[in-house]
């Protein structure tokens, strides 16, 4: 499997799962996510999914600083509809990272473990996402802004011709190099593209 070499240069997220461990699926519930994995569960890399992957990675460092972050114990809060803009997308990600679900998630084992209920739409935030530690009550909001960083002028122009069916193979993988190009610029200034409250 082939896909861009930076991928392997972007920071790995770790939690503990208290679920797996119980269940004896991971060792000691230790699970370790990288950027490949979401863009495979995703199918795709862009600047939504990373920017997803960047939240859950700065706002789980924010609530959890040197301890590590639990697995099913953060709340998610998002100001959109789940079916509004990218807001479902971004929620897949965080869902699969964090393992917080609307109402369709893991619903526990007498009482513990549960997944479902730990994330809410059409919150009353001003930012993009809003994560709280379940055991402390402990928020950090954050903004994200791809337009930080933006697109190669090429790029819809490209993509203009891939959608009229006119562009040569060469084109189309033009486009998909400099798709990525973009997506790496989004990881290599993340001070820049996400704000923390």
């Amino acid at each position: 499997m082939k896909y861009p070499e930076f991928f392997n240069n972007i920071e790995t997220i770790t939690l503990q799962d208290p679920l797996s461990n119980f269940l004896g699926s991971l060792d000691q519930g230790i699970v370790e996510f990288n950027y490949l994995d979401v863009v495979k569960s995703a199918g795709h890399s862009c600047p939504t999914v990373a920017g997803a992957y960047i939240m859950s990675l700065i706002g789980l460092k924010e609530l959890y600083q040197d301890e590590l972050p639990l697995r099913g114990g953060v709340k998610i809060s998002f100001k959109e509809n789940s079916n509004e803009g990218v807001a479902g997308v971004i929620a897949n990600v965080v869902t699969q990272i964090t393992g917080a679900t609307e109402t369709f998630g893991f619903k526990g084992l007498n009482g513990n473990f549960a997944r479902n209920n730990l994330m809410s739409f059409n919150d009353d935030i001003n930012s993009s996402i809003k994560l709280t530690r379940l055991d402390n009550n402990q928020t950090v909001e954050l903004i994200y802004n791809p337009n930080v960083c933006p697109p190669s002028p090429k790029q819809n122009e490209l993509m203009g011709k891939i959608m009229q069916q006119i562009a040569t193979n060469e084109e189309k993988k033009e486009f998909g190099v400099l798709w990525q190009q973009r997506v790496e610029d989004i990881f290599n200034n993340i001070d820049k593209v996400i704000s923390v409250r």
